[in-house]
């Protein structure tokens, strides 16, 4: 495939389905802020590609490829690009799937049924810093860490500032959204976010806001 032009954000896809592989690349490149640069049908593929080229700002990761798995290959891509985000394409009923999905890392997660719309929102929310979830899904995985929830609050070593902002995080709010609500620069929050994600031991926002509610911090 041709390399994304600058002002176009590069996607990758790995969906072993080829229908459904073309069909989200055709989507993605209909975009005129997107464009799906790599489409593998396995998690290997993608990982050699990257290994040799710069990584893309977003991962499209269906969650049930053969051999290496999507909960793997979230692992695998994090490692090697770290900054990349990562949506995952999921069905209605993988409910262990998606809480792994959540505690290996991935920045959102997208019904496979999704239309085109919704498709290329969710690209665009988690390159604003947002953690797109279908609200089926975002039921599934609040009700999971309900049933999971630990009556303790762990101690984090969280400053005021820093759960002010984990807890705007958890309401929904983007970067700049909090530095509009609490009256700071977009570089002062992203500060404090990597902080947060230090001391949390997480490398998302959808691991920091997983870990919030998981263990009741708020």
């Amino acid at each position: 495939m041709k390399t994304a032009p600058a002002s176009r954000a590069a996607v990758w896809l790995v969906e072993d389905h080829e229908d459904c592989r073309r069909m989200v690349a055709r989507v993605i490149n209909r975009s005129a802020r997107l464009r799906c640069t790599h489409a593998f049908a396995c998690c290997e593929e993608a990982l050699a590609t990257l290994a040799r080229e710069p990584a893309p700002e977003v991962v499209l990761l269906d969650v049930g490829l053969p051999r290496m798995n999507g909960i793997q290959g979230i692992r695998e891509i994090k490692a090697l690009a770290p900054s990349t985000h990562i949506i995952m394409l999921t069905v209605y009923d993988d409910h262990e799937k998606v809480f792994n999905a959540i505690c290996a890392g991935a920045s959102g997660y997208l019904l496979k049924n999704a239309d085109e719309e919704a498709l290329t929102g969710a690209i665009q929310e988690v390159l604003e810093g947002g953690a797109p979830m279908n609200p089926r899904v975002a039921r599934l995985v609040l009700n999971m860490f309900a049933r999971l929830a630990v009556p303790t609050h762990p101690d984090y070593g969280l400053s005021a500032r820093e759960s002010e902002i984990l807890h705007l995080m958890v309401k929904g709010l983007i970067k700049k959204e909090i530095a509009d609500r609490l009256n700071l620069s977009y570089h002062t929050v992203d500060n404090h976010l990597r902080k947060i994600y230090s001391k949390l031991q997480v490398h998302t926002r959808g691991g920091a806001v997983a870990k919030a509610l998981g263990e009741q911090l708020f």
